[in-house]
C-alpha cells in the first residue's frame, strides 16, 4: 500500500523559495502568507499546502512522516524575507534565541533585511556557540550598530573560526565607514 502524500498539483513545491512564496501570495493573499509564516516560525501548524509553499520539496519528507525538527520554523522565518508585516517583528526577535542555530541565523538575516533595531541582542549573538550565527549577528550589527558596538565586533577578530573573523573584519569596516569613524589598525586575527 502506498501511503506517500500526494501534494496538490497547484502547489509549486519544486520552485526556488522566492517564486514559491510569490505563488503563495497569489494563491492565499499576502496577509495570509505572513500569518502562516509567523505560525511556522512559532512552531505552529499552518497547513500541509502552506508547508509545501514554504519548505518546497523538502517539506514532503516531513509530510510523509520524517521528524520536523526545526525546519518549519526555519521556513517560516525564511518566508519573511519575501513578505513582511511589522506584526512579525516580535516573533523574529524571539527567533534569535531559538534552540536551533539555523533558525537563529535566519532570524538575524530577516532582522538585517527588515531593519529591526535589536543591537543589544545581536551583541549577545556574537558569542553564540555556532560560527554561522556569530557571523550573521556581526553582519547585522554592522548595519545597525553604533560606535559602542565596535568593541563587540572587534573582539570577534580573534574568533577561532576563520569565517567569523572575516565577518568581523567586514563588519568593522562597514560600521566604521557608515559612521565615519576613524580607522585604527586593528589586527585581523588571521
Amino acid at each position: 500500500m502506498h501511503n506517500k502524500l500526494v501534494p496538490h498539483p497547484d502547489v509549486p513545491f519544486d520552485l526556488p523559495t522566492a517564486e514559491r512564496i510569490h505563488a503563495a501570495v497569489a494563491h492565499y493573499g499576502e496577509q495570509t502568507v505572513i500569518d502562516n509564516s509567523i505560525a511556522l516560525l512559532r512552531g505552529k501548524n499552518a497547513g500541509k499546502d502552506f508547508l509545501l509553499y514554504a519548505g518546497g520539496k523538502h517539506a514532503l519528507g516531513i509530510l510523509d512522516g520524517a521528524p520536523a525538527l526545526y525546519w518549519p520554523e526555519l521556513w517560516g522565518a525564511r518566508a519573511l524575507l519575501y513578505v513582511w508585516s511589522d506584526a512579525a517583528a516580535p516573533y523574529v526577535v524571539v527567533g534569535l534565541t531559538n534552540q536551533a542555530w539555523r533558525v537563529r541565523e535566519m532570524c538575524a538575516r530577516v532582522i538585517l533585511l527588515r531593519g529591526l533595531q535589536v543591537a543589544p541582542k545581536l551583541v549577545r549573538m556574537t558569542t553564540d556557540e555556532v560560527p554561522r550565527v556569530r557571523a550573521a549577528a556581526l553582519h547585522t550589527l554592522a548595519a545597525q550598530g553604533t560606535a559602542e558596538h565596535l568593541e563587540a565586533i572587534t573582539a570577534r577578530l580573534r574568533d577561532p573560526d576563520k569565517d567569523v573573523r572575516r565577518a568581523a573584519q567586514q563588519a568593522r569596516d562597514e560600521l566604521t565607514s557608515r559612521l565615519k569613524l576613524p580607522t585604527e589598525q586593528t589586527p585581523t586575527g588571521e
